[in-house]
């Protein structure tokens, strides 16, 4: 799946239930989906979320 071509939200949605379910960092869910990172943070600044590693998800930043 080309995740990177998904609506910002639906993808907002779809990593950060991954995050929660199967991965301990955002590292290691891009590299297992062979998702760019830097990408993938700068859709979803966008649309004002940014990855909290505390959290291990992508917070609001509003």
């Amino acid at each position: 799946m080309r995740y990177l071509l998904l609506d910002s939200y639906v993808l907002l949605s779809i990593v950060n239930t991954k995050l929660r379910d199967f991965y301990s960092s955002l590292n290691d869910l891009c590299a297992d989906m062979g998702i760019n990172q830097i990408k993938l943070e700068e859709k979803l600044a966008g649309v004002g979320y940014r990855y909290s590693k505390e959290k291990n998800q992508f917070i609001s930043i509003i």
